[in-house]
């Protein structure tokens, strides 16, 4: 009882940070730097894609089993076990890669590495949510998304850059290799990290029969759909990152592709560096930022301004694809601004969730729910990206984007709060 103590009172600047990059770092080498691999290794656009985005199904499907996370042992104990797994499994799409069929098992093997990422971030904001009060996950919202998207820059860009140099000494393959075993050594020294430091969030919900189980289950869904304003928070959940599903899959992509097929003939070293130099500071800052504006003013007058801020520089891809600039400045340039926007706006999108959506009996696994939606709607464009930017081309492709950020506005405009900002529920 006492560790237990010990554990719950822990600054939250000591796991939070940490907590999250372990959540960041397997979506992102998943979502960014496996479709960069794969582009080098002579997959075509389409089926990188298509491949990368459908193995992403577990962040959407994990409400399925998030209630299982409520029935048995601590949130602690699922957050480090599955660091474990995907630090390992990460060591294993290593070994796949120099093999014939190399795509299909590093897939199948990423599929496991969703999986367990997916069951990870579940238990995660299940120690955020019951350890913080709602004032502290409003103040350590920023923190949050800014070790989420210091993870995204180490992923997809600074191991980029090194693969990159890699690639012109080892060759393509060694050179991955190395960036998928660093992939898995980080995390395996977060779970050992966190067996230490990591608040247990709170004892599991015993059961005492299967039967019990399906009925807690049961529960968890209806009371789900039975929530104030529920159709209005999903259609907002979704279309918040409606565009970014189709330009997140594609823009590195796009950099790489030859200035002759219409992108901007980036090196994989040079893509490392506009993400992991350009992008680094603008991203950490604009989350930190985002969480400081959202205590300050509310979330409730500040969410339409996050939204614009979120969606509206995507404009920059456009941008750089109607002018295809050969100056690396103007291109990171560019993707700070994107990224700085980026950062601002996503934590008012997880901020909403956590105190709107997540409220009531069952916080982890509603909560759950909502990053799962948040996630089927990135997934579906992002699966189509591949084919429409092959028939569009990469010019009316991200113009395609700017429209498809018009719901989102509509949807933040019009959405109903149904508690209010920063109480607790």
């Amino acid at each position: 009882m006492k560790s237990f103590k010990q554990a719950k009172q822990r600054h939250p600047a000591t796991w939070v940070p940490t907590a999250y990059f372990a959540m960041g770092l397997p979506f992102i080498a998943i979502a960014q730097a496996s479709a960069l691999m794969f582009k080098n290794m002579g997959i075509s656009d389409s089926k990188i894609a298509f491949w990368t985005s459908l193995i992403m199904l577990s962040w959407t499907l994990k409400p399925l089993w998030s209630p299982v996370l409520e029935m048995f042992k601590t949130k602690k104990h699922f957050v480090v076990i599955t660091q474990f797994v995907t630090g390992l499994t990460f060591g294993l799409v290593a070994l796949s890669l120099p093999l014939n069929n190399f795509f299909t098992y590093s897939i199948a093997l990423l599929a496991v590495v969703a999986f367990s990422g997916a069951t990870h971030d579940i238990a995660t904001d299940g120690v955020y949510l019951s350890v913080l009060s709602s004032k502290l996950q409003a103040k350590y919202i920023g923190w949050q998304g800014a070790a989420y998207n210091l993870a995204k820059i180490l992923a997809g860009g600074a191991f980029v850059f090194l693969a990159g140099q890699l690639e012109e000494r080892y060759g393509v393959v060694h050179a991955w290799m190395v960036v998928m075993v660093t992939y898995g050594a980080i995390m395996i020294i977060l779970a050992l990290y966190h067996i230490k430091m990591l608040p247990s969030g709170g004892a599991a919900n015993k059961v005492q029969s299967l039967n019990e189980g399906f009925q807690t289950l049961w529960e968890v869904i209806r009371t789900f759909f039975q929530k104030k304003y529920i159709a209005w928070y999903i259609g907002f959940i979704v279309l918040y990152r409606f565009a970014e599903g189709f330009a997140i899959k594609i823009a590195p992509l796009f950099f790489k592709a030859a200035v002759a097929e219409g992108g901007l003939g980036l090196s994989t070293s040079e893509i490392g560096i506009v993400y992991g130099v350009f992008g680094a500071a603008a991203f950490v800052l604009g989350s930190l930022l985002g969480g400081y504006f959202i205590a300050g003013r509310g979330l409730k007058r500040s969410l339409f301004i996050l939204c614009c801020s979120f969606n509206i520089p995507f404009a920059v891809y456009a941008f750089l694809a109607m002018t295809q600039p050969d100056n690396l400045y103007i291109i990171g340039a560019a993707v700070v601004l994107e990224y700085f926007g980026y950062g601002f706006g996503f934590v008012g999108l997880m901020l909403f969730m956590m105190q709107q959506v997540a409220p009531g009996k069952f916080k982890m696994a509603h909560y759950a729910f909502a990053t799962g939606i948040m996630n089927l709607g990135f997934m579906i464009p992002s699966m189509l990206s591949g084919f429409m930017s092959d028939w569009l081309g990469y010019k009316l492709f991200f113009i395609w984007v700017l429209v498809a950020t018009i719901p989102a506005f509509l949807a933040a405009w019009f959405v109903p709060f149904g508690h209010p900002d920063n109480k607790g529920q």
